[in-house]
C-alpha cells in the first residue's frame, strides 16, 4: 500500500464526512430544483431563467471536469511542456464556440442540438442521426468522469484492489442518475455552479501555496520541476511525448485540432446555451466562462509543475500510471505530508472537490443524452411529434437510468486510461460527427438532409472505428487491453483523420442530393440566428 493510501485510511474520517456533506447539498439542492420543474422547458432548459454570470459558472463547471483536474495536472507532472498543451487545446477551443456556435444556436433552436439541424431538414432522419451522435459522444465523455471517480476514492479508502473502484463507478453512476431525475436541468446547473465556485477555490489555495514553496518565483518552481522529472532542460521544452517520431508529432496535431474543434460540438456544452432567456445572455455566459476557465488552466500550471517538483514522476507513476492522482498527491504533500493531519485535511478537501467535479459532470452529460434521447428519437422519431410534454420528459427520465447503466458498464473496463486522453477522444468524436453538420446548417444555403446524415453518421462510424483500431484499445502497455494487439491505425486521437472525413461527407452528400433544400426555411433560419427574432 502506497504512503498515500495508508494516510487516506488513517484519516478516512475526515474524507468520508467531507464527501458525505458534499453529496447531501447537492442532493437537497436537486430536490428543491424538482419541486420547481414543471414542464419540459423547466426539465430541459431550467426555465430558461439564468443569468449570463450564472450560467458562465455552470459552463465552466460542465467543462472544468476530471481530466482538467486530475488528467492535465498528471499529464503535465509526467510530460512537462507536452501536458500543458491539453489546458491550451482546452481553452482556444472557447473561442470557435464563442465565434461561430453560442448566439445561433440559442437563437435556432429549443432544447437540442437537433432542433437547430432539423429545422429546414426532413425531421425523422436528422434528429434520429444527432440523437445518436449526442448519446456516442456523452458515453465516451461520461467513461473519462467515471474512470477518475474510480481511481479517486479507491485512492482515497485506501483501497488497492478493483472491487473498489468499481463499486466507486456504479456509485458515481446511481448519484448522476438521481440528480438528472429529480432536479432536471435546474437542479443540475446550479450543481454545477456549487462546484465551480468550488472547484476555483481549491485550485486557487493550491497554487498559492505551491508558489509559496517557490517564493512566488515561477522560474525557481520550473527549475525544481525539471530537476526532478530527471529529464533536465527537456522537461521544459516541447517534444518531450509529441516529438520522438513523426507519428507522435501527427498524434499532437491531431489532439490539437480535436480539441479546438471539438467543443463546439459537445453536447452537454450546446444544450448549457438554452438555459439562458437572451441571445446576449448566451453570450455573456460564454464571456464569463472564457475568464473562469482561463484562470483555472493557468493554475493547471502550478499543479502540474508543483506535483512534479514535489511528488515526483516515480511517486505520481507508483499511484496511478497514467497520472490521474497527482493533484491530490500534490493536496498532502502541501498539507504537511503523508501521515499529518494538514496532508490529510488537504487532500480530503481536494479530492472532495475533484469528486463534486465528477458527479457534476457526469449530470450533465447524462441530461444531455437523455434530453436528446426524448426529445429527438422518442417524441420526435417514434411518437412523430405526438407525445405529450409529461410523456417526453418521462422518457428522459427513463434514459438517464439507461444511458447511466451503460457508462458504468463500460467504466469498468476502462480504469487504466488517462482521464485527460478519454476526454480528448469524445472531443475528436463530437469535432467529426457534431461541428461540421452544425456549421454547415447555420452558414451553407444548399445544405441537404443528405448532407445533414452522411456528416454525421461518417464522422461518427470513422471516428469510433478509428479509436478502436488505435493504440488507445490495443497494443500498448497503457491500452484498455494492454495484452492483445489488433490496432492498425497509429495515432491515438483519430481528429486528423475523422473531422476532415465528417466535413467531406456532408459536402459531397450534398452536391450528389437530389434534394432541394427551401430557401425561404434557410432565409427564417438565417433571421432567427442572427436576430433572435421568434427565438423559444
Amino acid at each position: 500500500m502506497s504512503l498515500l493510501a495508508s494516510s487516506a485510511t488513517e484519516h478516512r474520517g475526515i474524507t468520508m464526512t467531507l464527501f458525505g456533506l458534499f453529496v447531501l447539498a447537492t442532493l437537497a439542492i436537486t430536490v428543491w430544483a424538482g419541486r420547481q420543474t414543471k414542464d419540459a422547458a423547466d426539465f430541459y432548459a431550467g426555465g430558461r431563467g439564468f443569468t449570463g454570470f450564472q450560467n458562465g459558472l455552470a459552463i465552466s463547471g460542465d467543462y472544468m471536469s476530471a481530466a482538467s483536474f486530475l488528467g492535465i495536472a498528471g499529464a503535465i507532472a509526467l510530460s512537462g511542456y507536452d501536458g500543458f498543451l491539453y489546458s491550451i487545446g482546452f481553452l482556444v477551443a472557447w473561442l470557435v464556440a464563442l465565434l461561430l456556435i453560442a448566439e445561433p444556436l440559442r437563437n435556432s433552436g429549443r432544447f437540442t442540438m437537433a432542433d437547430v439541424l432539423a429545422f429546414r431538414m426532413r425531421q425523422r432522419p436528422v434528429r434520429t442521426a444527432a440523437g445518436v451522435s449526442t448519446i456516442v459522444v456523452s458515453i465516451f465523455y461520461l467513461l473519462a468522469q467515471m474512470v477518475g471517480a474510480g481511481t479517486l476514492v479507491a485512492l482515497l479508502l485506501g483501497v488497492n484492489g478493483d472491487a473498489a473502484k468499481r463499486w466507486t463507478i456504479v456509485a458515481v453512476g446511481a448519484l448522476m442518475v438521481v440528480y438528472v431525475v429529480i432536479g432536471g436541468m435546474k437542479g443540475t446547473t446550479w450543481v454545477q455552479i456549487v462546484k465551480a465556485v468550488l472547484l476555483i477555490a481549491g485550485t486557487a489555495l493550491m497554487t498559492v501555496l505551491v508558489l509559496a514553496k517557490y517564493h512566488f518565483n515561477p522560474s525557481e518552481l520550473l527549475g525544481a520541476a525539471a530537476s526532478a522529472s530527471g529529464k533536465g532542460a527537456a522537461f521544459l521544452e516541447p517534444g518531450l511525448k509529441y516529438g520522438a517520431s513523426d507519428t507522435s508529432k501527427l498524434d499532437f496535431i491531431s489532439l490539437g485540432i480535436a480539441l479546438v474543434l471539438g467543443t463546439a460540438g459537445l453536447p452537454h456544452i450546446l444544450v448549457r446555451f438554452y438555459t439562458v432567456p437572451t441571445a446576449k445572455a448566451a453570450r455573456k455566459s460564454v464571456l464569463w466562462a472564457i475568464g473562469i476557465i482561463g484562470v483555472f488552466y493557468l493554475m493547471t500550471l502550478a499543479l502540474g509543475f508543483g506535483a512534479a517538483a514535489l511528488v515526483g514522476p516515480k511517486a505520481i507513476k507508483a499511484a496511478n500510471a497514467s497520472g490521474n492522482t497527482a493533484a491530490p498527491q500534490l493536496a498532502e504533500v502541501l498539507g504537511g505530508g503523508s501521515g499529518t493531519t494538514g496532508g490529510a485535511i488537504l487532500l480530503a478537501v481536494i479530492s472532495a472537490v475533484a469528486f463534486a467535479t465528477i458527479l457534476a459532470v457526469v449530470a450533465g452529460l447524462t441530461l444531455a443524452s437523455s434530453a436528446s434521447f426524448a426529445h429527438d428519437l422518442y417524441a420526435n422519431v417514434i411518437r412523430r411529434g405526438k407525445a405529450t410534454e409529461k410523456q417526453e420528459v418521462l422518457s428522459a427520465k427513463w434514459a438517464a437510468v439507461a444511458i447511466g447503466a451503460v457508462a458504468i458498464v463500460l467504466s469498468l473496463f476502462a480504469g487504466k486510461l488517462n482521464t485527460a486522453a478519454l476526454v480528448a477522444l469524445a472531443f475528436a468524436v463530437a469535432a467529426s460527427a457534431n461541428l461540421p453538420t452544425l456549421l454547415y446548417s447555420l452558414f451553407w444555403k444548399r445544405f441537404t438532409t443528405s448532407g445533414a446524415v452522411s456528416s454525421v453518421y461518417a464522422g461518427l462510424i470513422s471516428s469510433v472505428v478509428l479509436v478502436v483500431f488505435s493504440p488507445v484499445v490495443s497494443g500498448a502497455k497503457t491500452s484498455l487491453f494492454p495484452d492483445i494487439d489488433f490496432h492498425w491505425f497509429p495515432l491515438e486521437n483519430p481528429g486528423l483523420v475523422s473531422i476532415p472525413i465528417g466535413f467531406l461527407a456532408g459536402w459531397i452528400a450534398t452536391l450528389l442530393s437530389k434534394d432541394r433544400p427551401d430557401p425561404a426555411k434557410y432565409a427564417e433560419l438565417e433571421v432567427r440566428a442572427l436576430t433572435g427574432l421568434g427565438a423559444h
